[in-house]
């Protein structure tokens, strides 16, 4: 009879045990299967236009505010129109602003605030045109700017001093 230490063959165990479990968790690179979606050609392409795309959106939506900018920034920013924007800047009291919006893309966007008495509801034609509204702050405001429904694109915006 062959005597065992109680540890080694714990130990044995416990190295055959991770062994088969690395080798059943691993994917088989040589089965032959197919790819994953996100490695694929076709979807890096994809990935790729569409990040080309929105950074050309982006840029002309802020070379369009870039235009009309006067006074000092505050707050400003870019996203996607199906992202929207929602933002709280930090605006003192009692003084006035101007917030620069231009939607780059298709569709429109609504422009509202909170609270509503901070200014009009607004409607943002995706059509690289500029709207702006003047807006004084008598307690924290919130801005929000909404896609309509199928919209797309890059909605650029700036908070300045007036």
């Amino acid at each position: 009879m062959i005597n065992v230490n109680p540890r080694s063959w714990v130990a044995g165990c416990v190295v055959a045990g991770s062994v088969l479990l690395l080798t059943s968790c691993t994917p088989d690179s040589g089965d032959g299967g197919a790819a994953s979606p996100q490695s694929s050609p076709t979807a890096s392409a994809s990935q790729t236009t569409a990040k080309s795309r929105e950074k050309k959106l982006t840029d002309q939506a802020r070379a369009a505010l870039a235009a009309v900018h006067g006074g000092t920034m505050v707050e400003a920013g870019a996203e996607r129109v199906t992202d929207g924007v929602h933002t709280e800047p930090t605006l003192s009291q009692g003084k006035t602003y101007k917030l620069n919006l231009v939607c780059v893309g298709s569709g429109s966007a609504q422009l509202t605030f909170s609270p509503a008495s901070t200014g009009p509801k607004t409607e943002v034609p995706c059509d690289q045109s500029v709207v702006q509204q003047r807006i004084t702050a008598h307690k924290p405001v919130r801005i929000d700017v909404d896609g309509v429904k199928g919209s797309t694109g890059v909605i650029a915006w700036q908070i300045d001093t007036v």
